[in-house]
């Protein structure tokens, strides 16, 4: 977890000001004891006579309350959850409702062990459902729809912070339960401030960065703010980043009088201990409040675009750490296995020598080439004859020291590579590439033009797989910024004049490069909105 993200603790409520910065940060933070004072921490109290307080006020309200298959875990999908009426039964499909007069000595007959009639009449109705049913988001307060407020008198015993004073609150909700349960991971599109009247609650929270751990469910469900990894023994063999996800976490134990302040996004996991009741308060946050509809499109795309470009950076670079000194002391030089031992010191160096004081056109001598680029013009040379040698092992091959005429491939050949390479440790023309400097890679290129011109054009027109042009040009933008403009316009003059059709060149390449990140868009959707994309199929040649 980066340090940035850190959950702070606080022992006093903050002003509005302190919690601006708070806010701001968009991190959750803990307020200890910061809700003691108010009526319902006292009123409320189950152990002081906090349930007949409850039923007195509220025990005529009608109320809604899951009633879960699964209990004690209450999964989001509306699809494990039942709704009744206790007189009669009446099965309506996702919530339960029934008067909280019942619940309440329901609470009351588990607690002190009642055989009364209120209780008898009451389990006879409910059967086993007390340790079923999770009284959720039962509406104190809610400004979108006041007709569906159910416990609006218990407002008078809640003191709303100083610091939401000036915010224009969503809801406000009672939580309770009277047995453990489990919340389901998810988030909220609200700012949340979750503040615990009476038991403990156990919260484990992940930042909005973390969504591919979690699976959300697809953004056209139901339950689109939800994760669909199982809480109880979670299948890794169908949600295999799931594995990791805990390492990405937080745990905040709430005790009576805490409170949690729950950014907008933040997935979270909550356990809550027999007869637990909470409230919370929804607000919008400022970014939130602030888009403007008709920028919706814009922002969207932005975030999609940023996404992407993050994706391609992650399938680039998952196993390319180390992957550059790898290569550069796995291979030998070909000067009778007698290495050399300034070899990482020419890498930058003698590109640079090459390239200063000289003119590009001047025909480069293999003999005249630096040895890591002698390496990469070898490796590459060999891998453009082998897929020729697996195309048509009728066509002679030459040596790769000679003419390479042989190595053109004709257009009515089959195409030499897959198109589906994406990652770069699956990729061997990929992995050459990136490990060298750019500079060094200029050079291989320039002998290539000068002494392997149709083994260039096949690299390029046939081997090139959507990553490997997804590093080539990345190499290129490299080497831009360490040549001049006149320098830059010569090289890609004397390296797309190898092809006979220069057009189908550099269509080979952007198509490559688009299809790398049409893949990595795809990832995005898959890990960020549960979405399966089967969309336009990879751009080929």
């Amino acid at each position: 977890m980066e340090g940035s993200l850190q959950i702070p603790a606080f022992n006093l409520l903050p002003s509005s000001l302190d919690f601006a910065s708070v806010e701001s940060r968009n991190v959750p933070a803990v307020f200890i004891g910061c809700i003691k004072n108010w009526r319902a921490f006292s009123n409320w109290n189950p152990s002081n006579g906090g349930l007949d307080y409850l039923q007195e006020r509220v025990g005529s309200s009608t109320v809604e309350a899951m009633l879960s298959r699964s209990a004690p875990v209450f999964y989001g999908d509306l699809r494990s959850h039942e709704r009744f009426i206790p007189l009669p039964f009446l099965f309506v499909g996702s919530l339960t409702i029934f008067r909280l007069y019942w619940f309440l000595v329901c609470f009351e007959s588990e607690r002190h062990g009642l055989a009364g009639s209120d209780a008898e009449q009451s389990n006879s109705l409910l059967g086993d459902a007390p340790q079923q049913i999770y009284l959720a988001q039962v509406p104190i307060m809610n400004v979108e729809n006041d007709d569906k407020v159910q416990l609006a008198t218990l407002i008078e015993d809640i003191q709303t912070p100083a610091f939401l004073e000036t915010k224009t609150l969503a809801s406000i909700n009672l939580w309770m339960n009277s047995a453990q349960a489990r919340s389901s991971t998810h988030y909220d599109p609200h700012h949340n401030l979750l503040c615990i009247i009476a038991g403990c609650k156990q919260v484990v929270l992940w930042p909005p960065s973390a969504s591919p751990l979690l699976y959300p469910m697809p953004i056209y469900g139901e339950a689109s703010n939800h994760s669909s990894v199982a809480l109880e023994d979670p299948d890794f063999s169908i949600h295999p980043r799931a594995e990791h996800s805990m390492k990405h976490s937080q745990k905040v134990i709430l005790h009576a009088g805490d409170a949690l302040f729950i950014p907008e996004g933040w997935f979270h996991q909550v356990d809550s201990n027999d007869l637990t009741i909470a409230v919370n308060f929804w607000w919008r946050s400022n970014i939130t409040s602030s888009l403007s509809e008709h920028m919706d499109a814009y922002y969207l795309r932005r975030i999609l675009r940023r996404l992407t470009d993050k994706e391609m950076n992650q399938l680039l670079g998952e196993n390319s750490a180390g992957m550059e000194k790898m290569e550069k002391h796995s291979c030998e030089l070909p000067n009778n296995g007698e290495s050399d031992n300034h070899e990482s010191d020419l890498d930058q160096k003698c590109a640079s020598k090459d390239l200063k004081g000289s003119k590009l056109k001047q025909r480069i001598m293999l003999h005249e080439v630096e040895p890591l680029a002698l390496q990469a013009l070898h490796k590459l040379v060999a891998l453009v004859h082998d897929s020729v040698k697996v195309a048509d092992r009728t066509e002679p091959v030459h040596s790769t020291s000679g003419n390479d005429s042989d190595v053109k491939v004709k257009s009515e050949q089959k195409r030499i590579v897959a198109s589906n390479l994406f990652h770069l440790e699956d990729d061997p023309l990929a992995k050459i590439l990136w490990t060298l400097e750019p500079l060094t890679l200029q050079n291989v290129f320039l002998a290539m033009v000068h002494n392997f011109p149709r083994t260039l054009e096949a690299l390029i027109l046939h081997l090139l797989s959507p990553v490997g042009a997804e590093v080539l040009t990345r190499k290129f933008e490299e080497m831009d910024q360490h040549i001049t403009e006149e320098e830059r316009n010569e090289f890609y003059q004397l390296f797309y004049g190898v092809f006979d059709d220069q057009f189908a060149a550099m269509k080979a390449i952007l198509n490559g490069k688009e299809s790398f990140a049409l893949q990595a868009f795809k990832n995005v959707l898959d890990q960020y909105l549960g979405v399966n994309y089967d969309g336009p199929k990879p751009l080929v040649g």
